[in-house]
């Protein structure tokens, strides 16, 4: 997997201030996306121990409230082989901490058992996320007002409650 950039200190991406990982890749290709040159799987650079130990790292500071993942795409199928052990490796060294995913594909049909994106790991990669931003980028639909999206067809998923509660019409 490759990664376009590392952001040590977000605060447009998810709750607090975040550390963000954009990966490369990405089949969607959103109309207006504001990272097309992320949609390359050829863009930025390989992901390595060197990086996941640098983000660890990054994530240590108290007043860091978690890692966002984005893009690019995560659940692209060669991304999700490669974030599932990652993400694993950050939930055992900072459970306190939030995991935040942006997925331009939609949970509902698309991440679960028989969805276009669901492999082997999927399962095992969600249950990593505390918060997922689920839903393509529509241009139609930009809202700057909304919080965390960028349209207002995407969703706020909070996975770690035992409903999930969507935030696609509420403007925080």
């Amino acid at each position: 997997m490759r990664y376009g950039t590392i952001k040590k200190h977000d605060i447009a991406d998810g709750e607090g201030v975040r550390v963000s990982l954009f990966v490369s890749g990405c089949r969607n290709r959103c109309k207006g996306c504001f990272q097309p040159e992320t949609w390359d799987f050829c863009y930025g650079q390989e992901f390595t121990w060197q990086e996941e130990d640098e983000i660890l790292e990054a994530l240590k500071p108290d007043y860091i409230s978690g890692l966002t993942v984005l893009g690019g795409e995560p659940f692209e199928e060669e991304n999700q082989i490669v974030l599932t052990p990652f993400l694993q490796r950050v939930r055992n060294t900072f459970p306190q901490k939030t995991i935040w995913c942006y997925t331009g594909y939609v949970y509902d049909t698309d991440l679960q058992s028989g969805g276009k994106k669901h492999i082997n790991c999927t399962d095992e990669m969600l249950s990593y996320i505390d918060v997922l931003v689920d839903g393509p980028f529509i241009e139609e639909l930009k809202d700057i007002s909304l919080a965390f999206r960028g349209s207002s067809n995407q969703r706020i998923l909070h996975l770690k409650n035992s409903t999930l509660l969507a935030q696609s019409t509420v403007k925080l």
